[in-house]
């Protein structure tokens, strides 16, 4: 990661407050020193029904026998797999999204920005059952594993229907750590909807729809409320491509907000 700061930077979420984007997620003392991680590459998707004044959003709350925020509620998501890149897809991301998702990456490409968006889809799938994307007429040759539903369901992933909205990487001396890009997608995406993937043994025991302005009263960390606070003002501005995309992470051992 660079040292490098640009002159687009803050210091502070929207209201002025200094922030670290996993206040409240340590999960070990601030005393204990951990071996440095690299992250991880993940994803997440928010799904956002506006059929109403009030959008609202999807959560689910993970299992409490889980190790990663346990209890908490969350945006569907998990780490990108290889294979992520190997599914083909209806439509690409829009150019802006793509652009943003190689910015202040190692070897960036194409098809590593459209794993990341399919890597969301896919684990939205796993977690709720909800397949993003169009029907199409010709067989599909997905990869093996969890694509191969999409397949036998006839669906590509539309990746032209998810916006990046938003980046954050887990600060040092966390005993998981992540570099999570975080989509989003109109409930309108959803091609179909399967059943059994939510309940008491399942990674996420419930599922619920709630209004943005209401979600973040849900036990939930605190990364996943800052970037809620940021998608109410990208639905206010209409879910432009060109809308700003945050960037969240530490830098000389301070919390920062950075514009993609």
């Amino acid at each position: 990661m660079s040292n490098d700061v640009s002159d687009d930077v803050e210091s502070a979420v929207p209201g002025g407050r200094l922030i670290d984007p996993t206040e409240g997620d340590r999960g070990v003392s601030d005393d204990t020193r951990l071996p440095y991680l690299r992250p991880k590459d993940s994803a997440t998707l928010i799904l956002i029904d506006r059929s109403e004044p009030v959008p609202k959003v999807l959560l689910g709350r993970r299992h409490s026998r889980h190790k990663f925020v346990p209890g908490k509620f969350v945006f569907p998501g998990g780490r990108v797999e290889i294979s992520d890149r190997l599914m083909p897809f209806a439509a690409p991301l829009h150019e802006r999204h793509t652009a943003r998702l190689l910015r202040k990456l190692k070897r960036p490409s194409t098809a590593k920005a459209a794993g990341f968006a399919l890597a969301a889809v896919r684990e939205t799938y796993e977690e709720t059952g909800l397949m993003l994307g169009s029907r199409s007429a010709e067989p599909i040759a997905a990869p093996e594993g969890p694509w191969r539903a999409f397949a036998e369901a006839g669906i590509l992933p539309d990746l032209g229907a998810i916006h990046f909205v938003a980046r954050a990487i887990t600060p040092t001396n966390r005993p998981r750590r992540f570099d999570s890009r975080f989509f989003a997608a109109d409930i309108s995406a959803i091609a179909r909807r399967a059943e059994g993937f939510v309940g008491p043994e399942a990674e996420l025991v419930e599922l619920v729809w709630l209004p943005i302005t209401e979600a973040s009263r849900l036990d939930m960390p605190r990364i996943t409320t800052i970037v809620l606070e940021d998608l109410r003002d990208r639905i206010a501005a209409g879910m432009q491509h060109d809308h700003p995309v945050p960037f969240y992470r530490m830098l000389h051992r301070r919390p920062v907000r950075e514009i993609l």
